[in-house]
């Protein structure tokens, strides 16, 4: 049997796209690393050096190639076959923690102790957490500088650096050029369009027009629009509030423009529209998985790509939840409009039509009379319930909880039963093997209209972990709240 190597290298030889991401492949003689999709001269076997990373080989001495752009390959699915700390330290990586904070406190914050935190991380990424955290910063600079006028300064802080001279310093290091001489000459829009656009990569396929037509009947207006193969939204992110607009530009690649106002995290809020979309999802290992159950297999169809679509923000997503139990996805969206009508904030600077409202805060619901849009009283408690909680933990939808924490935190909560619980764990927390057993829906299809029984359902679902959250869309077809 060939080694793990020599499987590596055989696809790098290849240029397999369907390894893009995945590895990466150093090279001793230039100390480049490169994608294994790269059209430069395959290496000689002995010259190679394979890490899973671009961190981890940055941490060992080499240089990115700039044929392939390493820093331009889609995001690997972190969170299969690692442990569950290590995929939720990696999220809050993502989501700048490490810009403001410290290892120690990212530890405590996921409840392990620092030394194992760095001993787990080194073990599956191949780099320690700060080299991770600072590959992040600097490949999400050089994006800035190639796809956006912005100047350094904006970029440097935009990035999650500290000071324009510590990012100048990083670029150099990293890509053996200052950020001045890594500019490129870009093409003059024909419409100008106000804020940044980047181009978020994914690995194929992707059923845009079917996320899209998920999302468009869950839309809540005034938030949300859904119209022409764009979705767009109002946000607010940090203090600042503003739009994003996300669109398909071609078979790999979506287009973000985020436009708020000047400030730090841009990182964070890429990473947000990323899970909104599920883009680190690996379609080429999920549905090959699934096929294997006849039910799923029937249920896919002719399918190639299934996506669990994510959340904006997870208490605008908790809240929608409560509002769809027992009604319509038509009644949901209604309720939620009504909702943000009456508690939500309007936008003097509307972006265009349908974009003029912001969802209401876990402070502006906490004590609200939400009886008033038309709610049973029950259900306007659940939704209190859930405003108090977020408002006093702010952290409860945070990427880097523990799931079966937060999931045990939200069913303690009048009126949030486990089929709101796991959909929030879905969509929300992005665990992958979340599953609403309960779901009247998935047991009257599987069982042929005769609903298994609960027990029944989890007992055949255990063939489809860990994809647990896909085999449910599959199966709803897009039906569910």
């Amino acid at each position: 049997m060939a080694s793990p190597d020599e499987r590596l290298y055989r696809a790098l030889a290849s240029r397999d796209a369907r390894f893009d991401g995945r590895f990466f492949a150093c090279v001793r003689t230039t100390g480049v690393y490169g994608r294994p999709i790269c059209s430069a001269r395959t290496p000689k076997r002995e010259n190679v050096l394979f890490v899973p990373t671009a961190a981890a080989a940055e941490a060992a001495g080499f240089r990115p190639c700039r044929r392939c752009r390493p820093e331009t390959a889609p995001g690997s699915p972190a969170w299969v076959g690692t442990p569950g700390v290590v995929s939720r330290a990696l999220r809050l990586v993502e989501a700048g923690f490490l810009d403001r904070g410290d290892v120690p406190g990212l530890a405590e914050r996921l409840g392990v102790g620092e030394r194992q935190l760095r001993r787990l991380v080194r073990q599956h990424f191949g780099a320690p957490l700060l080299a991770i955290a600072q590959a992040h910063r600097v490949h999400f600079a050089r994006r800035l500088v190639d796809e956006t006028d912005l100047p350094m300064s904006e970029i440097a802080f935009a990035s999650g650096f500290g000071s324009v001279r510590g990012f100048d310093q990083a670029v150099r290091k990293t890509f053996g050029r200052p950020p001045s001489e890594l500019r490129r000459r870009r093409r003059a829009q024909a419409v100008p369009v106000p804020g940044v656009t980047l181009r978020l990569a994914y690995r194929p396929p992707l059923d845009w027009d079917r996320l899209l037509a998920f999302l468009a009947p869950r839309a809540t207006p005034g938030v949300e629009v859904v119209a022409r193969g764009v979705y767009g939204r109002t946000i607010r992110f940090q203090d600042r509030i503003g739009t994003i607009a996300v669109r398909r530009v071609d078979g790999r690649h979506l287009a973000a423009t985020v436009d708020l106002p000047p400030g730090p995290g841009l990182p964070a809020v890429v990473e947000r529209i990323r899970r909104t979309f599920d883009l680190g999802a690996d379609p080429l290992a999920i549905v090959p998985h699934l096929r294997r159950d006849p039910a799923l297999r029937a249920a896919l169809g002719t399918r190639r790509d299934v996506r669990v679509p994510g959340a904006w923000d997870g208490f605008e997503l908790a809240v929608r939840a409560v509002l769809g139990q027992q009604v319509t996805v038509r009644g949901a969206t209604t309720l939620a409009g009504r909702l943000v009508e009456r508690f939500g904030r309007s936008r003097d600077d509307a972006a265009g039509p349908g974009l003029d409202r912001l969802f209401p805060t876990p402070v502006d619901l906490a004590e609200a009379p939400v009886e008033t849009i038309g709610v049973p009283g029950a259900r306007a408690d659940a939704l209190r319930a859930v405003a108090r909680a977020t408002r006093d933990d702010a952290d409860l939808f945070d990427p880097g909880r523990d799931v079966a924490r937060t999931v045990r935190r939200l069913r303690a909560l009048p009126g949030i039963g486990d089929w709101t619980a796991q959909y929030v764990a879905m969509r929300v927390l992005r665990d992958s093997d979340a599953f609403p057993a309960g779901d009247l829906a998935l047991r009257r299809i599987l069982g042929n209209g005769a609903p298994l029984r609960e027990r029944e359902l989890l007992a055949r679902a255990e063939a489809w972990r860990p994809w647990r959250s896909y085999a449910a869309m599959a199966i709803w077809g897009g039906e569910p709240g």
